[in-house]
């Protein structure tokens, strides 16, 4: 793996010479491209000006933040470089948090942090130390010219570095349509949580895969092959109603 960002973490007045490397491998899925139906032609697509009905170089085109209907304000990419963060080679921890305190919705990519030579021991002492207080050290960095809000925790020998959300790019959420908990009997939440008990193991990542994505490799391979697909029927299991609800849940717990 190559790192993608080189710096440090700040511990206090202790600093440890850190690498980062992304800590996920990013599917796009399997790319499907446009192609005109009757010759199986690419599909090229252009930048046209909407007034003129012509295509527009790279060169021509600006960023413009529209404020009102087709008024904009417009920005020179030597604007939008005034606006970025500082650049900045720390991790500085601001503080540390217990993992329950924070809102899953936060929590966005893992990276992973090596330390460099010279940094094991300091390394060693702050995943010690988090495991020990069972606490997530939460810090900002700069990556890409923007300011990053991050969780470090311990994982395995691993510290992995988890960038987080800020509360601004969350949607709140509060004009969904949910029920309130007095539609619940305690009869019905009592045979739920014994199907929860009854359905509680220990999270195995290998038991899960990505069906669709195999199953679309599959048929591929078969179309290449000059094979008519085999289409595999999938099971939907019918919707509970409030009426057979608990019909439903003894029913689940049988099942076992």
């Amino acid at each position: 793996m190559r790192p993608i960002w080189n710096g440090s973490i700040s511990f206090g007045l202790v600093n440890i010479p850190v690498r980062m490397f992304s800590a996920v491998e990013t599917r796009e899925g399997i790319e499907f491209h446009m192609l005109h139906k009757d010759d199986h032609s690419p599909i090229r697509y252009a930048h046209i000006c909407r007034d003129e009905g012509k295509e527009v170089d790279w060169d021509d085109i600006v960023k413009g933040y529209e404020y009102e209907d087709d008024k904009y304000v417009v920005f020179t990419p030597e604007q939008l470089d005034e606006l970025a963060a500082e650049k900045s080679s720390t991790v500085d921890i601001q503080q540390f948090v217990k993992e329950g305190d924070i809102d899953i919705r936060y929590f966005d990519k893992p990276y992973y942090l090596e330390p460099v030579k010279g940094g094991e021991k300091a390394y060693a002492l702050l995943r010690e130390a988090l495991k020990k207080s069972a606490m997530l050290a939460l810090a900002k960095y700069v990556m890409h010219e923007r300011e990053h809000l991050a969780v470090i925790k311990p994982v395995g020998r691993l510290l992995v570095l988890e960038q987080m959300r800020y509360p601004s790019d969350l949607r709140s959420g509060s004009d969904l349509g949910v029920p309130t908990d007095k539609q619940v009997t305690d009869r019905e939440l009592e045979v739920a949580l014994k199907l929860i008990k009854q359905e509680t193991k220990p999270f195995m990542p290998e038991d899960f895969a990505d069906v669709y994505a195999q199953e679309l490799e599959e048929r591929i391979k078969a179309k290449i092959k000059g094979e008519k697909p085999v289409a595999k029927k999938h099971k939907h299991e019918p919707q509970a109603t409030a009426d057979d609800l608990m019909s439903a849940l003894k029913a689940s717990l049988a099942k076992e």
